[in-house]
């Protein structure tokens, strides 16, 4: 392991595909262009196009040649093939917990065995990827109180993970917008209206902008407005407010009804029928907690 390594690893982990035949490996990674222009007005695409060499830079030693990508207005997307023999291929999907699709992927225990630096790096890997940072993710509506959103469709695991790697970094998550039906539908007004699963959505893992700096972004854009916005928090917000894990502060809970849908077969089995008014409580059921 190293930083290369970590990060490259971060990013299959926050938006890989893996497709194995009898001889080789391939994997692919997105960077989804989430907004076309920032909030500078400026073309998303010719920023992450202007990324690509630092990425280049972080990869190719690992795979031994030039990294194919390719780029639409909505997405960049690179891929590479090895021998299943290859011993840093062996390696990458051990550490992806042999999974072929991020939504499946756990991080290998070994992980957070792992340097702080390449901790760093491999949330720095998944930020690149499914995080996103805009002047619209604020929180309880202030102007100011800017937040890094890192985005986990369907993997409960990677969640509580990702969130327990940055506490090993002293990052705390400021909330978790849990794809769950006591959050994502909480007063049953959908459910009510014919769409029982609206609540099926991503995960959304917010941090406090400053909080994030740690971290970071290899895309330009990202990097920018993140520095920006965590200079403007800081105008709002006492840093003292922004360092607190959830178990430092007292827990708002709010009476919810009960949703129909808690026991539906695809949440966890340590969640599955139970009852939440706090998105902590159900973080510290799944494993992220003091």
């Amino acid at each position: 392991m190293n930083t290369q390594m970590a990060y490259l690893i971060g990013m299959i982990l926050g938006n890989g595909e893996v497709q194995r035949k009898s001889d080789a490996t391939t994997i692919t990674v997105e960077l989804p262009h989430k907004n076309l222009i920032d909030d500078e007005g400026r073309e998303v695409s010719v920023y992450v196009k202007s990324s690509l060499a630092d990425i280049r830079g972080i990869v190719e030693p690992l795979i031994g040649y030039s990294l194919p990508i390719s780029q639409t207005k909505r997405a960049t997307q690179f891929s590479f093939t090895m021998p299943n023999a290859d011993y840093t291929m062996r390696e990458i999907l051990r550490f992806i917990g042999n999974g072929v699709h991020h939504s499946t992927m756990t991080m290998n225990d070994e992980l957070f065995g792992m340097k702080t630096d390449e901790k760093k790096e491999l949330l720095r890997g998944i930020a690149d990827v499914t995080g996103y940072i805009r002047k619209s993710n604020i929180a309880f509506g202030q102007d100011g109180c800017h937040r890094v959103y890192i985005e986990i469709p369907g993997n409960w695991q990677m969640v509580i993970d990702i969130a327990n790697m940055l506490k090993d970094l002293d990052i705390p998550v400021q909330t978790i917008d849990f794809g769950h039906p006591n959050f994502r539908d909480s007063n049953l007004k959908k459910y009510n209206e014919g769409k029982p699963y609206y609540w099926k959505k991503e995960h959304q893992i917010k941090i406090w902008a400053n909080e994030f700096l740690p971290i970071g972004f290899n895309i330009v854009h990202k990097q920018r407005a993140l520095e920006k916005y965590a200079d403007e928090l800081l105008d709002y917000l006492d840093e003292k407010k922004t360092h607190q894990f959830y178990w430092q502060k007292t827990i708002r809970r709010k009476e919810k009804p009960i949703h129909p849908m808690e026991n539906d077969e695809s949440l966890p089995l340590s969640i599955r029928g139970k009852h939440y008014e706090s998105w902590t409580d159900l973080a510290k059921d799944l494993g992220y907690g003091e």
